[in-house]
Formats: C-alpha cells, sequence, structure tokens
C-alpha cells in the first residue's frame, strides 16, 4: 500500500499534549505519515500557555517549500497560526495546492493566552476559510468568528450559516461546551454542509484531561481524508477515536492532562 501523508500546520507544544506533537501521534496512530510545518514554538504544560515565539514568516514558507517538493499531500490542517503574518505565508503556499485544507480555529488558550489576535482572525476570514474544505470550531470560536451570540441551538444553525458563507465548504461544530440547558447535549457535534445540519452523538466522557482535544479531533479527521474516506465517515471515526482517546485518559501533569493517545 502507497503510504499516505497529512500535513499539520501549527504550534509546538512543549508539553506535547497539543499541537504539531498531538497531530503526529494522531497521524501514527492512523497509519499515516505526518509532516509538519512549525508557526510557533509555545511554552506550555497542563496549567496553560506561559509564553508564545512566532517563526519569521520566512521559515514557514520554507517548511512548507520543502514539504510540498518532495511529497503528495492531500490533507493539510492547520492549529495555532497566531498572527496575520502567518496567514499571509500559509495562504501563499497553499493556494494554488489541489489540497482538503482542513482550520482548526485555534483562538484562546484554556488559561486565556491569546493564540491568534483580532487582526489575524480577520485574516483567516478573507484568505483562509474561503479555501478550507472543513473548519472546526467550538462554540467560543463559533461565536468569534460569527459574530453570533450563542443562547440556544437556532443560534448555532445561525452562526454556521454565517461562517459557510465566508466561503468554506463545511462548518462542523465541536460540542464540547454544549448544554442542556442550550438544547444540546455536550459532545454533540454538529455538521453543516451548506443544505443539510446531521448530527453526530456520541457517548460523552466527563473528564477534566481534555489537553489537545480540538487538535486530536481536527487531525483525526484530516487522517481518515487523507485515507481516502468521505468526510461524513472520516468525522464518524475521529469521534470514536476521540471518544476512546477520554475513557483511556491519565492524570499527566497538575492541570488540565492531555487527551491519552
Amino acid at each position: 500500500m502507497a503510504v499516505k501523508f497529512a500535513l499539520s500546520i501549527a504550534g509546538s507544544d512543549s508539553s506535547a499534549g497539543a499541537g504539531i506533537q498531538s497531530d503526529l501521534k494522531t497521524f501514527h496512530n492512523h497509519n499515516i505519515y505526518g509532516l509538519t510545518a512549525a508557526t510557533s514554538i509555545t511554552a506550555q504544560n497542563t496549567k496553560g500557555v506561559q509564553d508564545v515565539f512566532e517563526l519569521p514568516a520566512g521559515i514557514i514558507k520554507a517548511q512548507m517549500k520543502s514539504l510540498f517538493d518532495d511529497f503528495d499531500i492531500k490533507a493539510v490542517k492547520t492549529g495555532m497560526l497566531s498572527s496575520s503574518k502567518v496567514i499571509d505565508a500559509v495562504y501563499e503556499i497553499l493556494q494554488d495546492k489541489k489540497i482538503k485544507l482542513i482550520i482548526d480555529p485555534v483562538i484562546l488558550s484554556k488559561n486565556g493566552y491569546t493564540l491568534l489576535d483580532k487582526r489575524g482572525v480577520e485574516d483567516l476570514k478573507k484568505k483562509l476559510i474561503p479555501y478550507s474544505y472543513l473548519i472546526t470550531p467550538n462554540i467560543h470560536e463559533l461565536e468569534y468568528i460569527s459574530g453570533w451570540t450563542i443562547r440556544d441551538e437556532d443560534d448555532v444553525y445561525i452562526a454556521a450559516k454565517v461562517i459557510y458563507d465566508m466561503g468554506t465548504q463545511n462548518v462542523l461544530v465541536k460540542g464540547g461546551h454544549f448544554t442542556k440547558e442550550m438544547g444540546l447535549s455536550p459532545g454533540t457535534d454538529i455538521l453543516f454542509d451548506g443544505k443539510y445540519f446531521n448530527y453526530f452523538e456520541t457517548e460523552f466522557v466527563k473528564t477534566k484531561n481534555t489537553h489537545g482535544i480540538g487538535c486530536t479531533l481536527s487531525a483525526a479527521i484530516t487522517a481518515n481524508l487523507a485515507l481516502g474516506k468521505s468526510l461524513f465517515i472520516s468525522i464518524l471515526a475521529a469521534k470514536k477515536y476521540i471518544t476512546d482517546s477520554l475513557k483511556k485518559t491519565r492524570k499527566i501533569g497538575s492541570g488540565y492532562g492531555p487527551v491519552e493517545q
């Protein structure tokens, strides 16, 4: 069987619970050869992010050029992009590539550290979202990108449509922060493909060890797409992978432990 490749364009997590380290683990567990283009180096642990050093745009582009010159990459996911300069660099290289781009819109860390500023979010909306195959916001990212306050299920529909109208092909709203008061079960993800809303319901695993869960889900979807599976099947498989990972998680560090892989 020919080797399948997937590329993660994201930040480096020194605790290896999220970012490119988490993506590589996920790709490996799906029999995908993982490639990386680091956008930034973070100082972080299970308590949160303490500092970020953004890499120069030139080296970010050089990493990507080097990889596309040598590998047949069909699926790419982005994580932490940190600024407009990084987004410009990523767009410059990706814009003429025939790939499926999956965007995990990393904006804030669990401890409130800003990982993409307001100008960066605007450039994400103008440049990368219109080029993307899928974007995977949680409820907070959904609000931030769409500008719509989420109070109930109808608000999720409206906000997803707003983001879809920015040009992406699909919007997957991650339901880890849903509540029964909103009329939605925690852990239920909602996919909007421009016509229909599809619900992906799985067992909700209650655990504090969720560091990197967004990275892991989007990376698992990317890996399954790289294997040639449909988006619907890729999401189902990724949801199962996440659920199984959360069930076997261990206490690592003194804060939000990483999703076990």
